[in-house]
């Protein structure tokens, strides 16, 4: 977030969103800046009205959710959503399970 928060802190003061405003932002807020977390946000507000994006809360998350530096495998994640999908596509089954045995029940 403190990258977002640099980049709308010298959008405030009237400053040119760059790569070294940034950096200086954040060392300046104690943070240690991470060259490609940089560089990507400053590539992802390219042609982005940010007046427009802070009145539309959408855009700001879709700005921002290209900047996930965890340095997992993109596999992972789709493994993780997959075992929520079959969770929820068992505790549909076993509703429908419950289903049928109270028709039974009644019918």
């Amino acid at each position: 977030m403190e990258y977002i928060y640099s980049a709308m802190l010298l959008h405030a003061a009237g400053k040119e969103i760059t790569e070294q405003g940034i950096s200086k932002v954040l060392q300046a807020a104690g943070v240690k800046p991470d060259e490609a977390r940089v560089k990507a946000l400053t590539a992802s507000l390219e042609g982005v009205n940010i007046e427009e994006a802070m009145a539309t809360p959408a855009q700001i998350a879709a700005v921002a959710a290209p900047a996930p530096a965890t340095g997992e495998p993109p596999a992972k994640e789709e493994k993780k959503g997959e075992k929520k999908e079959e969770k929820k596509e068992k505790e549909e089954a076993s509703e429908e399970d419950a289903a049928a045995g109270l028709g039974a029940l009644f019918g």
